[in-house]
């Protein structure tokens, strides 16, 4: 009888140690999708202080362009709460989908103040305007990089979190329900083949 207590104690103890690693392993994909929004917010707010220096360039050259440059603003300014809603929610559903809708309203503005400077000559070939421009297509790509790193990581969250049998103890050890995505609305644009035409 006692081989068979040391045997379920042995046991006991393995089980214990297993569900451990598990907890252990959803914690730290928890934080590396975490830490990879953080650098999505590092990217974000670089772009977000660069959008009034971008305005405020456009200004001078721009005047009776008022209501264009004024939606700018109110588009990043939307898009700087919706960050900070999503910074303190990471990877939660709801935080995710306002900052998605939020960064598709700020690009949408963006675009259509890239379509009235086309009428301005002299602002485009303005050095300080080239300039932040470059910075903000960079910004943008650095973005992008970002993005797909969270994405990686909730992803690897996730599918760890739904096999088994971590599944059996991600919900009772606090980690449900799953990550999501980042997505913004360009995400099909961007996954589309480019279409050339001559």
């Amino acid at each position: 009888m006692q081989l068979t207590t040391i045997v379920l104690l042995v046991v006991l103890v393995l089980m214990v140690i297993y569900a451990v690693s598990i907890y252990n392993r959803l914690v730290a994909l928890k934080n590396r999708y975490q830490n990879a929004f953080a650098q999505i917010e590092v990217q974000l707010k670089r772009r977000y202080d660069l959008i009034p220096n971008l305005v405020e360039t456009a200004r001078a050259y721009m005047a009776h362009e008022r209501d264009t440059l004024t939606a700018v603003i109110e588009a990043r300014n939307v898009a700087l709460s919706g960050l900070k809603s999503a910074a303190a929610r990471p990877g939660e559903p709801g935080a995710m989908a306002e900052l998605a809708g939020a960064e598709g309203a700020l690009g949408a503005a963006l675009g259509r103040l890239n379509v009235v400077m086309e009428a301005y000559p002299d602002l485009k070939a303005s050095d300080n305007m080239r300039q932040l421009s470059e910075t903000l297509i960079s910004t943008e790509n650095r973005v992008a990089f970002a993005r797909q790193a969270f994405n990686d990581a909730v992803m690897q969250y996730n599918t760890y979190k739904q096999s088994f049998p971590p599944v059996l103890l991600a919900g009772p050890l606090g980690h449900s329900p799953d990550a999501a995505l980042l997505e913004f609305d360009d995400s099909a644009n961007i996954q589309a083949a480019p279409r050339i035409n001559f």
